[in-house]
């Protein structure tokens, strides 16, 4: 993310910036559609390797010579297996542990791809829909078919709400059933919206440090706003993956 003051002056003098344009989907080289290039990377795909890259780094260099006496790297890698862990095992239980692995997967990568967002001149996958949207509907998708794997027919259940009164049921079902399938919509608008809202308020801020009499001000609102993002990036990375914990015991409990 651009978080520099790339402010202009337009003809009549006015400021002129565009808080925006950080989120541009750009070629590393070449054009889109160059048929030199049958493959463009972008901007996306570089930051997406790199929080592959981080993520890696992290967990698997940092853990290869464990010492009774942890490192700061292998502290900071244990210390996220076991958070992941115990919220797996809290939200779906026993039998949900088993699907640990994936579960941690996601929480490492999108906590990672945001705080590498807050980088200078870094671009954050996170604040866009496609990306958010992809990881979403794998959620979702692996839930709908493992309830369907586990309980066949039975995973209906989840819509039909046997605690209610019997006429209330089949209109209960319907909203059941509406809500279940917005959930990708609203697993991966939560997360990119929030990341898109954060940074594009700090490059206003940035902005308007170029103006003199108001840059104090500005400058310290960047500050109070990037520390905001240093939390909302770990926030965000927990909501994902504990919604996706309680999507996953929907899937091992369909009962209501």
């Amino acid at each position: 993310m651009a978080h520099g003051a790339d402010a202009a002056h337009g003809a009549d003098g006015g400021l002129v910036f565009h808080p925006m344009d950080q989120f541009l989907v750009k070629p590393l080289f070449g054009h889109a559609g160059d048929p030199v290039f049958w493959y463009t990377p972008t901007n996306v795909t570089l930051w997406l390797g790199l929080a592959v890259v981080a993520i890696f780094a992290l967990m698997v260099l940092t853990t290869s010579r464990r010492a009774v006496i942890p490192s700061r790297g292998q502290s900071v890698a244990e210390l996220a297996y076991g958070f992941i862990y115990k919220m797996v095992e809290d939200v779906t239980g026993k039998d949900g542990v088993k699907y640990f692995p994936y579960i941690m997967t996601l929480f490492m990568f999108i906590v990672v791809a945001n705080f590498l967002g807050l980088l200078p001149t870094a671009f954050t996958p996170t604040s866009h829909i496609a990306v958010t949207a992809l990881l979403a509907m794998a959620v979702f998708l692996a839930v709908t078919i493992l309830g369907f794997v586990l309980h066949g027919f039975k995973f209906l259940g989840l819509f039909w709400v046997s605690a209610a009164p019997l006429p209330l049921r089949p209109i209960l079902a319907v909203i059941e059933i509406i809500s279940y399938f917005v959930r990708p919509v609203s697993h991966s608008i939560r997360l990119a919206g929030n990341m898109m809202a954060g940074h594009a308020v700090i490059k206003v801020f940035a902005a308007f440090a170029a103006v003199t009499a108001i840059a104090p001000i500005s400058i310290a609102a960047i500050a109070a706003i990037y520390g905001l993002e240093v939390l909302v990036s770990f926030i965000q990375a927990y909501v994902f993956t504990i919604l996706t914990c309680v999507y996953l015991k929907d899937a091992l409990h369909p009962a209501h």
